[in-house]
């Protein structure tokens, strides 16, 4: 008789097989999509923030690179602010055609 624990002598293995079977099941059911959700939010906050400095470092840049320029024409004191009247024009603008976008219903830029 196989299903007697007593003369069956691969009972405990395939009980064990079993068991290791269910608990797989139960984990790829519940902890694996939990795992995939907390690391897509940890690489998305991620992704956010150095995106955030790249576009903080390109507009330092921007801005520096303008003051640049127009030292060899004006004194330095008002190249800087004309340069932070460029890139705030230049963000005016970029914000105006946004706002615009908005109720247009289209989604490319």
């Amino acid at each position: 008789m196989a299903g007697n624990p007593l003369t069956d002598p691969d009972w405990a293995a395939n009980t064990t097989d079993q068991v290791v079977k269910l608990v797989d099941n139960v984990r790829d059911k519940t902890t694996k999509p939990a795992v995939m959700a907390a690391r897509g939010l940890v690489f998305g906050l991620l992704a956010i923030f150095l995106g955030l400095f790249a576009l903080i470092l390109l507009l330092l840049l921007l801005t520096r690179a303008i003051q640049g320029g127009l030292d060899w024409k004006l004194d330095h004191e008002r190249s800087v602010y004309v340069s932070y009247f460029i890139v705030g024009g230049l963000l005016s603008i970029a914000g105006l055609v946004l706002f615009k976008m908005r109720n247009d219903g289209s989604t490319s830029v």
